[in-house]
């Protein structure tokens, strides 16, 4: 009966990307929904870029496994990331009137430095999405007691991603995310209530205490270099590796004006901080209600914790609402982080090597579909791969930011920060700061300095020193 419910909901997200697609007439409005967008959407759609399987699944079970300092990077530095974009980056890029953010380096810099940080973007989305689409094979073995087995939910959850945003593109994020949202919000904070009110949990205050005295509030880390450096670069790597990307900026540029797309971003990530707590006070709580089911479950995957408490402890209808919710932040990011890497792709890298007087508005969105079927399939290959080597929604979350953080960060903000910034520069802060951090990730991966830190290191030494070498000529 529960996969029954579940199944509606799934047709009528994809109702909804069909209705979206009637709203799609050039690759403009399929990208940037024709830059029309109004504050509750946006707000919406930003609070939606990372609210999904991380925040839902991920960020609780390492409360568990570790304690509040184990999320310095989920929420912590990804509601920076989101504030920082919205408060420094938003505004300038806005009045650029760009279609994606690989646009912004080909006008700054020029064509090879756009093609090479569009890739650089594009493959920091693969572990992202792929963590979405793991979540979703996560949540149909759960639903179907283990009738569907996890690489099978992923290839339904993946196909159903790919279907309502392969016609419907930003429009189809949008409505969806909006219909989403509204899901989440109301259904997450009436299922809060609900446990709060079980005689083993009491409410909110019994929750926090117990978890206090259990040591999970420790967030500062000890004053030890290796400590210190792994919580630094936990906040960082998120906080400013998620800055460069296509899904943000394309979030923050469907705006229909610049107030709106620097104010929804900060809004945005302000609410996706504080609702961040929600799935942990739900999560701790189920070690309250049953800690044998708690402790079997964290034995295993405590990334099952959740969702197994409430399809045991809550009533059928809590279910319905519960999973419901689970999905729609799942697929509402899904959706908008298939989109991003797509669009990169097709206008960024593929695009350019075309012929420019065939390339009609239709061709160009032909063309951004095909990628958007090609990076599915991709994300599914690697999601099962992922399955194999049992890396956790929250490894995939953190990983994938490394690669923007040490050559993309530093070509974007001295782009807009620094005059004296230029092509030269610009090509050697990519390509110091990308060997760089492969090198260590290789040699060093344990070292003192993260491997991400030094490439981010490198790529300010090689965008200042190419800079003003080529002032100096």
């Amino acid at each position: 009966m529960l996969i029954g419910f579940v199944v509606l909901y799934l047709v009528l997200s994809i109702g909804i990307g069909l209705y979206a697609a009637t709203r799609v007439h050039s690759a403009s409005d399929y990208i940037t929904a024709g830059r029309s967008l109004p504050m509750v959407v946006v707000i919406a759609m930003v609070f939606a870029t990372w609210f999904g399987a991380e925040t839902v699944l991920g960020i609780p079970a390492t409360f568990l496994d570790e304690n509040l300092g184990g999320t310095i990077s989920d929420p912590f530095g990804a509601s920076l990331a989101l504030i920082l974009f919205g408060l420094f980056f938003a505004r300038p890029l806005y009045r650029m009137k760009l279609i994606t953010l690989g646009d912004f380096f080909r006008q700054r810099y020029n064509r090879p430095v756009e093609v090479v940080i569009s890739a650089a973007i594009a493959l920091s989305y693969l572990g992202w999405v792929s963590a979405q689409v793991v979540a979703l094979g996560l949540v149909f073995n759960v639903l179907s007691d283990g009738m569907i087995t996890q690489p099978e939910g992923i290839l339904i959850g993946a196909a159903v991603v790919m279907l309502y945003t392969l016609f419907g593109g930003m429009w189809s994020v949008a409505l969806t995310t909006l219909v989403q949202m509204t899901v989440i919000v109301a259904g997450l904070l009436w299922i809060a209530k609900l446990v709060g009110d079980m005689p083993e949990v009491g409410g909110i205050a019994p929750v926090v205490e117990h978890a206090a005295a259990a040591g999970k509030f420790e967030f500062w880390p000890p004053l030890e270099w290796a400590a210190i450096v792994t919580f630094i670069a936990g906040l960082l790597t998120m906080g400013l590796g998620s800055i460069p990307q296509q899904d943000v900026f394309q979030r923050a540029n469907a705006g229909k004006s610049e107030r709106i797309a620097v104010w929804g971003t900060v809004i945005g990530g302000s609410l996706y901080f504080l609702f961040a707590a929600v799935p942990i006070y739900l999560t701790y709580s189920a070690t309250l209600v049953d800690p044998a089911m708690t402790a079997a479950v964290l034995a295993d995957d405590a990334q099952l914790v959740l969702p197994t408490f409430v399809k045991t402890h809550l009533p059928f209808y809590a279910q319905i609402i519960f999973y419901g919710a689970l999905l729609s932040v799942i697929m509402s990011t899904a959706s908008g982080t298939l989109l991003a890497p797509s669009v990169t792709i097709s206008e960024n890298i593929i695009k350019e090597f075309m012929p420019h007087h065939r390339m009609s508005q239709k061709k160009l969105l032909w063309i951004t579909r095909s990628v958007v079927v090609a990076f599915t399939l991709l994300v599914v290959l690697y999601s099962l791969w992922s399955l194999e080597s049992e890396t956790s929604i929250h490894q995939m979350v953190e990983n994938a930011y490394k690669v923007t953080l040490a050559c993309a960060f530093v070509p974007l903000i001295a782009g807009i920060y620094w005059r004296r910034a230029n092509s030269l520069g610009a090509g050697l802060s990519i390509v110091l700061g990308f060997c760089s951090w492969i090198a260590m990730e290789f040699i060093a991966p344990d070292a003192a300095l993260p491997p991400q830190f030094v490439g981010l290191i490198a790529s300010v030494l090689g965008m200042a020193t190419g800079s003003l070498l080529a002032d100096r000529e």
